[in-house]
């Protein structure tokens, strides 16, 4: 019997039983960061429903949902808009021989949203758009370096995976690393790359897996903007995390710098499955001679469903909802940590918050936290950013918050464990 079976009568859940079969016919059961095994004791691997805020598992448990499907919801599941504008998209078709009209018009959409943008093209994964920017840099520069922050995570792809199994030193030969908001150690690795230098790819705020986050210092972004002025390289900013979620001009509109290139997805499709490159007049011609595609890039219903998320955002003022819902939480948090005595350290954009314990190596405190929550119906993560959504209330906020306050009370039992 596993942690996964029911504990009164020790009957497999319908989770513990699709794992299982899950396991015969899927490598390892399951893979990346959707693996639920990596998450702590009682988390589900199966979802059967979702709506606004709010999922379900296989087994009828529902959880106020604070991962958003790992970023891509940034409505809330299900939105009645987006399934409409995809469902009349589908009624006519979605993977032609070519694009629909929708392409076009979801182009222009995003070249009308976005100060830097004079053209858009699209992909499906997140991967796709980061690869896309970085071959594009090389075209039309005509040169090889990359310039990439450490820890920094574009995608799971050999050139910029975390893993190295499988991977070999000449898919990276070519990348260069400096410190995120360092800006010595970005003009260090400029210098390194010296005239080969071809971009500098910035994710629009650090997000490193299980460390504080941080937001860009203006200094730190000016000078990568100048960096790649200078040395008539590429700027490529990667949205595919934060992007609707700061600005949707563009994450770094606020701080004065606008990239070259940008990758997009996640949100931008409000869970149906896209990407985008957008870019400037600069870097059109090498986008026409990059030979990069797939067999489903032109499918119609999730454009048309971005041009409803990217229309909804806009009309919304996204943003900020986002923003005070997640610092609603993070005041909660604060408020609730301590009173029940416990340090914490919260940091990031409210709108895509961490959590982290003091004095926490292995996420003893931050596992035992999460999963009491999970069980009284709050799906928090212990080490990953967590994502708000417009469909996100202060009721809903509220009701997390009660099942945080069982969280920190577990936290406050493993550490009177610890101390005797």
């Amino acid at each position: 019997m596993t942690q996964h079976t029911a504990l009164l009568n020790e009957t497999p859940t319908a989770d513990a039983m699709l794992r299982a079969r899950a396991r015969l016919v899927v490598p390892g059961g399951m893979w990346g960061h959707l693996n639920a095994a990596r998450l702590p004791e009682g988390y589900p691997q199966f979802f059967a429903f979702a709506e606004g805020c709010r999922v379900r598992d296989v087994d009828g448990r529902e959880y106020i949902d604070f991962m958003c499907s790992w970023g891509p919801i940034v409505l809330g599941h299900r939105h009645p808009e987006v399934q409409a504008a995809a469902e009349a998209q589908a009624a006519k078709g979605d993977c032609f021989n070519g694009p629909g009209e929708v392409m076009v018009e979801l182009a222009e959409d995003l070249v009308a949203m976005l100060p830097h943008a004079d053209w858009a093209m699209f992909q499906k994964n997140g991967g796709d758009a980061t690869t896309s920017c970085v071959t594009i840099a090389r075209a039309g520069t005509g040169r090889r370096k990359v310039l990439v922050a450490r820890g920094s995570y574009h995608g799971a792809l050999p050139w910029c995976s975390p893993s190295v199994a499988g991977v070999t030193a000449e898919d990276r030969a070519h990348l260069l690393h400096f410190e995120y908001n360092d800006v010595q150690s970005l003009r260090a690795a400029v210098e390194e790359a010296g005239k080969d230098l071809a971009a500098i790819l910035v994710t629009a705020f650090r997000h490193d897996m299980g460390r504080d986050l941080e937001l860009p210092t203006r200094e730190f972004a000016a000078a990568a903007r100048m960096a790649c002025d200078a040395a008539d390289a590429a700027l490529i900013i990667d949205e595919v995390r934060a992007g609707l979620r700061l600005d949707v001009r563009g994450s770094w509109e606020a701080l004065g710098v606008r990239p070259d290139l940008c990758a997009w997805s996640k949100a931008i499709a409000n869970g149906y499955a896209l990407a985008a490159v957008t870019g400037n007049d600069r870097f059109r011609e090498a986008a026409t001679k990059v030979f990069v595609t797939g067999s489903f890039w032109c499918g119609t219903v999730a454009m048309a469903a971005a041009r409803a998320t990217l229309r909804i955002a806009r009309e919304t003022d996204l943003a900020r909802h986002i923003h005070a819902m997640g610092l609603r939480l993070r005041e909660g948090l604060a408020s609730l940590a301590k009173e029940h005595g416990i340090a914490i350290r919260q940091s990031g954009p409210p709108q895509m918050p961490l959590m982290l314990f003091e004095a926490d190596p292995d996420v003893r405190k931050g596992k035992a936290f999460c999963s009491v929550a999970l069980r009284h119906g709050a799906f928090f993560h212990p080490q990953h950013n967590m994502f708000l959504s417009l469909a996100h209330r202060p009721a809903d906020i509220d009701e997390a918050l009660q099942a945080a306050s069982h969280g920190f009370k577990a936290v406050c039992e493993l550490d009177a464990r610890s101390n005797r």
